[in-house]
């Protein structure tokens, strides 16, 4: 084993243990400082990957951007003073467990190699890499991003829009 594959499996481990103490926690502060641990154990995968673009860009923009806007919308809604307690039902736990038991399965199905790659397998790296040297990495990643994904790019800008607006609208309708 490599020492880039060592690295690889850390840093899986850390996202994957940063997203389960991220659905774990009950103060939504920390919720979103263990997500922000995990978009940082991403964008290492990212960069040992060779995807350095996507690496900054998922700082920049998840890690810092995103994450401010989610704390500034938890400020809104004072979540972080809440002293209830936890209002998750059985039922929810039931459906939660559900779910994670699927997704082990599809996971299951994806690493036993089952599955015929979509567009073949010499499609992958030979393609991507003629298409950077022809486009450069930019361009690989904004020519779909802003031609043929235009449209749920839009979307999740408008998504995001409307959740900044309801919190502030849900902050306002307490004080």
């Amino acid at each position: 084993m490599t020492v880039i594959q060592v690295l690889f499996w850390l840093f899986a481990a850390c996202a994957g243990g940063s997203a389960l103490a991220m659905v774990t926690r009950r103060n939504p502060v920390a919720c979103a400082m263990w997500l922000i641990g995990t978009f940082f154990s991403l964008a290492a995968i990212y960069t040992l990957l060779g995807a350095f673009f996507i690496g900054i860009i998922q700082i920049l923009v998840y890690a810092g951007a995103i994450m401010v806007l989610f704390l500034f919308v938890i400020m809104l809604l004072n979540l972080g003073n809440d002293v209830e307690a936890d209002i998750r039902g059985t039922g929810w736990k039931i459906m939660a467990g559900g779910a994670s038991l699927v997704m082990i399965a599809l996971l299951a199905n994806v690493f036993a190699g089952g599955k015929p790659l979509p567009l073949g397998a010499e499609a992958g790296p030979a393609a991507l890499a003629a298409a950077q040297a022809q486009q450069g990495t930019v361009g690989v990643i904004a020519t779909p991003l802003y031609g043929e994904f235009l449209v749920p790019l839009q979307a999740t800008a408008m998504l995001l829009l409307i959740a900044v607006v309801g919190a502030v609208v849900l902050a306002k309708r307490k004080v």
